[in-house]
């Protein structure tokens, strides 16, 4: 009788001799036992000793011999494993090995697993370490400490419990999860590039740290630029240089931003805003696009897979190194973007992830405990307060705690100078089923009871931003709205939160339009939004002024387009906001009259201008400074191609024409002591006039709003804005021994739109004015604003 053995024990017998069945299973049992402690103790069992070939068991009457055929190849263990500390969460090198530690509070059971790059793409782990409950586990952390040689390995973790969705339970033992804490995440190394046999979503895996990881920051510090200086520039990182006319070595990564940040230099930024970069799948909506013949993408990135993560596929290197090099190549991009005075801010989405419903894939935070990190209800639905199908659990005590360490993590390990928190309303919504405010502040506050999702007034989230002593230092942006809640000018905010200024948006785009009913409401976007901040104790520059972002059309489409055009969507039109307070300028669309063009031109001065001379921080949308067009579509999440791409070659072509108004109104807002104030302007500082000195007219059917604006640098400024089809001629304020110079007029044509010392025949074209200056007037085009510059009249 001959018997297989498949497994050999930890010490192989080359020829022995039995004396009966019952002692072969007591040996054996001995054997498996030995090697189990000794699992516990110091090592894997998976990857002690290589298989043999084969081991043949002969049987005889009385005795068993057992012959090794083929004598196996020893080598040593991969791992030691010892029981590990629950702290730090996510995977730490340290002490000669590395110490794993995550929390999950429903699981029964854990497994660490480590893979090779290669091995993962066949899903293959080839060294499982089971997590002992009794010595791998503190309250509801699950931890091991493993020393041994982690070269081109990954890792990802595997719960077991109840799969119960109506208990709020997705546990499944057959799922490579993603680490929470995870510092980069591997998968495919190529953007838009699809896993083995097509696949959209390949199995990911999480980076083991080295020791031996360096970065040389050569004494890199915050800058610390005071929020009222700054001009801040949204930014996609592989938008940014993707097109074939940035002619940079490194097209759609961090590197390639480096090699045109002096562009934003020249145009006046000091701060950029990151479109999400924490690591996403581009390949989320993937699908053939029969209007364009290419393929749906993830291209904005606001569906996060992991928070500590940079987008990998934003690098040169890939998933090369096992993502150092990523991590690598975005603290270069902070560090020569801080070596040009420039801020870097990233838009962070805390607000969901790529997880979505239950019908949704299982990457992470669901399959390591769904019912902590997202909101759901009693029977386990998901809350849908972020339109893109789950809500982050921003409010439970884990879940906050995590935003807290990833926030520290991007400020303290990358550099970053502040967030800006898309949808951010959710933040400050109640968390579980029922919120029990004795377990948050160990005192009721007035009701003790709250529903999930209820807004707070005092959300435990943004105070312990708001008062933690790493972030509060830095830039907090919220986009103060989700699908159900609009806080603008409302947002809980701790005296230093500032906010995306919906409202700002709206009105200047509907008075610069011509839109009765909005001078004095403009008035007041022009004065930093004081109804929206003042009352709170906040101040103009807790006001974030945009007129374009990325959701929406481009400054350009703004004045072209009455209507959005989306089909390039796929989605018969119907996708995108519907209400943009856009303006065609009397003709759809981007081939029109040149009378149309030329208001367009106007149009676009005037809105850039409002932008720079208001109080606030203003924001500028990429591509807007050279009038990039998306074709009307104000919904590009899916387009990796021309439409999103910034096109340099454009850029060139309007250097001499918008561009240049561009860079010289930012240059006018940085020399004006008096256009980035510390608080709001009084009377002392402001003057409002109208088509007369000191007699505004704030009527319903009111298209004109003027102001003088004392400066200490300029002297004085008079600012005006003539939104009526009429064109008018003004009256300007006396005073004696001074007049008023002209330096920018939106109506004429480059370069006498911005009159510098340097425009030929400048001379000239100010004689062409000098009588009405003489008579202190002013001639206004209609749709078109000015700005007048005080000096001394030396005929006086």
């Amino acid at each position: 009788m001959m018997e297989l053995v498949q497994r050999a024990s930890s010490c192989f017998i080359h020829t022995a001799k039995f004396s009966s069945p019952q002692k072969r299973r007591h040996l054996a049992n001995s054997s498996c036992k030995s090697r189990e402690k000794k699992s516990q103790t110091n090592t894997t069992t998976s990857s002690n000793f290589a298989r043999t070939q084969s081991l043949v068991v002969r049987a005889s009457d009385e005795v068993d011999t057992a012959v090794v055929l083929d004598k196996p190849t020893l080598r040593p263990p991969r791992f030691q494993v010892f029981d590990g500390s629950p702290a730090p969460f996510g995977a730490t090198a340290r002490d000669g090995g590395v110490n794993f530690a995550i929390f999950s509070m429903n699981a029964v059971s854990a497994t660490l697993c480590l893979t090779t790059l290669s091995d993962l793409q066949d899903k293959r782990v080839i060294e499982p370490i089971p997590l002992d409950p009794l010595t791998n586990k503190t309250g509801d952390v699950w931890h091991v400490f493993l020393k041994g040689d982690f070269t081109e390995m990954v890792y990802g973790y595997k719960f077991d419990g109840d799969f119960s969705p109506q208990g709020g339970h997705y546990y499944d033992s057959s799922q490579l999860l993603l680490d929470p804490y995870a510092k980069a995440v591997e998968s495919r190394g190529e953007f838009g590039v699809l896993g083995p046999e097509g696949d959209c979503w390949p199995q990911m895996a999480c980076m083991v740290p080295s020791p031996d990881a360096q970065f040389d920051w050569e004494g890199d510090l915050p800058l610390k630029l005071p929020q009222r200086d700054l001009v801040i520039y949204e930014l996609h990182v592989r938008g940014f240089t993707r097109h074939d006319s940035s002619r940079t070595e490194f097209p759609g990564t961090y590197v390639g931003v480096v090699e045109k940040l002096d562009h934003l230099k020249e145009l006046g930024v000091n701060c950029i805003e990151l479109m999400p970069c924490h690591e996403f799948n581009e390949l989320e909506y993937y699908s053939y696009n029969s209007v364009l013949g290419d393929y749906k993408m993830n291209f904005w990135g606001y569906s996060t897979i992991n928070y500590f993560s940079p987008m990998i596929r934003y690098s040169t290197a890939g998933n090369l190194d096992c993502g150092h090099g990523a991590i690598n190549e975005f603290k270069l991009l902070v560090k020569e973007a801080h070596k040009r005075e420039i801020e870097v801010i990233m838009d962070v989405v805390f607000n969901h992830t790529a997880e979505g419903n239950e019908k949704g894939p299982n990457l992470s935070f669901r399959g390591v405990d769904n019912s902590v990190f997202y909101m759901l209800a009693p029977k386990g639905e998901f809350y849908n307060y972020s339109g893109c199908g789950n809500t982050f659990n921003c409010n439970h005590p884990v879940v906050r705690q995590f935003i807290l360490d990833c926030l520290r993590y991007w400020v303290t390990e990358m550099h970053v100078d502040g967030f800006r928190f898309d949808l951010a309303s959710i933040l400050t919504r109640g968390s579980r089923f029922l919120w029990d405010a004795v377990n948050v502040y160990g005192n009721p506050m007035g009701g003790d009871l709250l529903t999930t999702g209820t807004p707070l007034s005092n959300p435990p989230l943004i105070d312990m931003i708001s008062n933690d002593p790493v972030l509060r230092g830095v830039k907090l942006l919220a986009e103060a709205w989700d699908c159900g809640l609009y806080q603008v000018g409302r947002f809980p905010h701790w005296g230093i939160w500032s906010e995306w200024n919906g409202k700002y948006r709206d009105t200047v785009r509907q008075f610069i339009k011509g839109t009765d009913g909005f001078a004095g409401a403009f008035a007041e976007c022009l004065c930093g939004s004081p109804n929206l901040y003042q009352v709170g104790g906040r101040k103009p520059w807790n006001s974030i002024n945009f007129v374009c972002a990325h959701d929406g059309f481009t400054l350009a489409d703004l004045v072209m387009y009455n209507d959005k055009h989306n089909l390039a969507n796929g989605e018969d039109n119907n996708d995108g906001e519907n209400h943009n307070n856009s303006w065609n300028c009397r003709q759809e669309g981007e081939f029109a009259r040149i009378s149309v063009k030329k208001l367009r031109k106007r149009q676009m001065r005037n809105f850039f201008l409002c932008l720079m001379v208001s109080q606030g921080v203003p924001m500028i949308y990429m591509g807007d400074e050279y009038g990039h067009t998306k074709g009307g579509n104000n919904n590009t999440y899916c387009h990796d191609n021309y439409i999103n791409y910034f096109q340099w070659d454009k850029k060139e072509e309007a250097s001499p024409d918008f561009f240049r108004f561009c860079c010289l109104m930012t240059q006018l807002r940085r020399e004006s002591e008096s256009l980035g104030l510390n608080d709001f302007p009084t009377a002392e500082r402001l003057q409002w006039h109208g088509h007369s000195p000191g007699t505004p007219d704030w009527s319903e059917a009111s298209r004109f709003v003027a102001f003088t604006l004392i400066d200490s640098v300029k002297g004085a400024l008079y600012i005006a804005f003539n939104t009526s089809h009429l064109p008018v001629t003004i009256s300007l304020p006396e005073l004696p021994g001074y007049r008023w110079e002209p330096l920018v007029d939106t109506s004429k044509p480059a370069p006498f739109d911005f009159l510098t010392d340097d425009v030929p025949e400048r001379d000239t074209a100010i004689k062409q004015y000098a009588h009405f200056l003489d008579a202190n007037l002013y001639p206004m085009l209609s749709y078109s604003s000015i700005i007048l510059v005080l000096s001394p009249d030396n005929d006086a």
